[in-house]
């Protein structure tokens, strides 16, 4: 049986040399939230960036801030985990 993520850590790679890592609950809200907040936005406008899997909290950054992006399945463990 495969493996199913339990959640996506995306790391941030922005313009001043800045990493910013965000968690999505699923890759297809990661790549709701890319198609309908970053690539739609003008590249001096300020985005939201959902920080953790809570509604109220978020990073505010410059559209074209952002140059890279990596996405990074997290798997549950054994172990606690202390992010959340």
């Amino acid at each position: 049986m495969p493996r199913v993520p339990r959640r996506y850590a995306i790391h941030l790679m922005l313009s001043g040399g800045q990493l910013q890592m965000v968690h999505f609950a699923n890759l297809n809200d990661f790549q709701t939230w890319y198609g309908s907040v970053l690539t739609t936005a003008a590249p001096e406008a300020f985005v939201n960036v959902p920080i953790n899997d809570m509604d109220s909290e978020y990073l505010v950054v410059r559209a074209g801030s952002v140059i890279g992006l990596r996405i990074e399945p997290e798997y549950a463990s054994g172990e606690m985990d202390f992010d959340d």
